[in-house]
């Protein structure tokens, strides 16, 4: 990774002003560039074939084409991290994006802070939301998931019983600091077993570890990081 070059952040919402909004906080930031903008998934598609983007911030409920599709076509082309932008009480189609792809969510009414952690965290490999807001959106949204749980639980059995533990605490919203203050080991240690997580489950990123773990059953919804 070039340390010197700012993160390229490609802007979709149909709405100018959240776009403006956006634009004002983010090109303050030294390491981080508005690299273009978008009103919608189509529009997005066609910047990407010629601007160069790092990250993108995608809304849910927009014209011509919303952002569950776009963030598919993105991930299958092999395209920049997606961050899925939701009003947590109204789209309950951001889990739908999630699973097509988006390497996680941030809640439009987050603040600036948090918009830029949520960058840098995506831009380097790492989680790009809370785990605990990631589980309240999982929580909410969980009657949806399709019921393939037979299916994909024999995957568990790949795993080793302290993977297993692992991936449970992180499922349940544990920071990885947290799940290494559970198990009395480093952090760096829970970062290799979510590596190996990742690996023996086929799995992109750390969302789709969640998700995985409440289509299989392994967390159910309702369950917190203090439940037994």
């Amino acid at each position: 990774m070039n340390e010197e070059r700012p993160i390229r952040v490609l802007l979709v919402d149909d709405q100018e002003l959240v776009r403006t909004g956006f634009t004002m906080v983010l090109d303050a930031q030294p390491d981080i560039e508005v690299a273009g903008e978008a009103g919608d998934g189509a529009q997005a598609l066609e910047l990407l074939r010629t601007i160069p983007a790092d990250v993108v911030l995608m809304d849910v409920r927009m014209p011509r084409m919303d952002g569950i599709e776009a963030t598919g076509r993105i991930v299958a082309a092999g395209g920049p991290k997606v961050i899925i932008l939701t009003t947590f009480d109204l789209d309950e189609y951001a889990f739908a994006a999630i699973k097509a792809g988006a390497g996680g969510f941030l809640l439009k009414d987050a603040g600036p802070a948090q918009l830029i952690e949520a960058i840098r965290a995506v831009h380097s490999g790492d989680a790009v939301v809370a785990p605990s807001t990631t589980r309240r959106l999982l929580d909410r949204f969980a009657l949806h998931l399709p019921d393939d749980g037979d299916r994909r639980t024999g995957a568990l059995e790949t795993l080793t019983d302290r993977e297993r533990e692992v991936l449970l605490l992180v499922a349940r919203g544990l920071s990885n600091a947290e799940v290494a203050g559970r198990l009395y080991v480093s952090e760096a240690t829970v970062k290799t077993h979510m590596g190996r997580i990742l690996m023996k489950l086929e799995l992109r990123d750390r969302v789709q570890a969640v998700v995985f773990a409440y289509e299989t059953g392994l967390v159910k919804s309702g369950q917190t990081g203090n439940s037994p």
